[in-house]
């Protein structure tokens, strides 16, 4: 049985340079900072923080920028800027942290560890597009094509439950109803477009950085990547991390299979927070 989180939370912001960034925050203990992937929410969370938080944790979700309640005029939105923003938040809640990084919040999180490695105790990265991952010149243009307005947004809504290949969440219409409300906002579709274009070659070259204890999660059946259990254990590898292949699951593991990923992350934290 899984609970999901509690929908009053308190929409938080952090000034940074060229906007501002939203989060929350539930919980307390030691510090677990929680950032979705490109084109999503925090809420993509809402299954795996009341998980973290029971296990004895304070958990802060954030929007990346230009996403969810996140302002969207900034100018950068690539994997440095990103780490920029969690090691800002960090900081700004007392850290140090774990950092869980979903999708392309994997890559800033690797950043975000190589660069201060004070700050950062620990990583799980899920999904992680921790390196540019090698794809066909004809699945970028596809890419490119299918994101332009005016069907951009509704592409986008249509594809994003394509990546719940297992049992999807009962409340994924509503989330997805969610992220279309937060792209509907001005300069939303603009800075999602700014992301996609950016590229995970900085994540790449930090890989060897990191000193932080790391955890990959990656579901088997993951539509983003040629070979996700490849990928994962090229990752694990580079990190000298852990692995947890999720059998069946897409690109979205902690929310599609919460009973197997709940457990795990609780089990890596404890070990991690306890060597820190």
């Amino acid at each position: 049985m899984t609970t999901t989180l509690d929908s009053t939370l308190v929409t938080q912001f952090l000034d940074r340079p060229g906007g501002r960034i939203a989060f929350d925050v539930t919980g307390d203990g030691p510090l677990v900072v929680c950032a979705p992937g490109m084109g999503d929410i925090r809420g993509v969370y809402r299954v795996l923080t009341p998980v973290l938080v029971e296990a004895g944790y304070r958990v802060a979700t954030v929007d990346l920028r230009g996403h969810g309640e996140s302002d969207t005029t900034f100018d950068r939105f690539d994997d440095e800027a990103t780490a920029s923003d969690l090691l800002a938040l960090v900081e700004h809640l007392g850290g140090p942290a774990v950092l869980i990084g979903n999708s392309l919040s994997a890559g800033a999180s690797v950043v975000a560890a190589a660069q201060a490695s004070g700050a950062v105790t620990g990583l799980v990265l899920i999904g992680p597009f921790a390196r540019t991952v090698p794809v066909g010149r004809a699945k970028v243009l596809a890419l490119r094509l299918g994101l332009l307005r005016p069907w951009g947004p509704s592409v986008w809504r249509a594809y994003y439950p394509k990546l719940y290949p297992g049992t999807a969440p009962a409340d994924l219409a509503a989330h997805v109803a969610a992220i279309g409300a937060a792209q509907r906002r001005p300069g939303a579709w603009k800075s999602f477009i700014a992301i996609t274009r950016t590229t995970r070659d900085l994540a790449e070259a930090n890989l060897d950085a990191v000193q932080a204890p790391t955890l990959v999660v990656m579901g088997t059946a993951d539509p983003d990547f040629p070979d996700p259990i490849a990928e994962a254990r090229l990752i694990a590898d580079r990190l000298d991390g852990e692995v947890l292949l999720v059998d069946g699951a897409g690109h979205y593991p902690q929310t599609e299979q919460p009973d197997v990923v709940g457990p795990a992350i609780v089990s890596f934290l404890a070990r991690t927070v306890a060597g820190a």
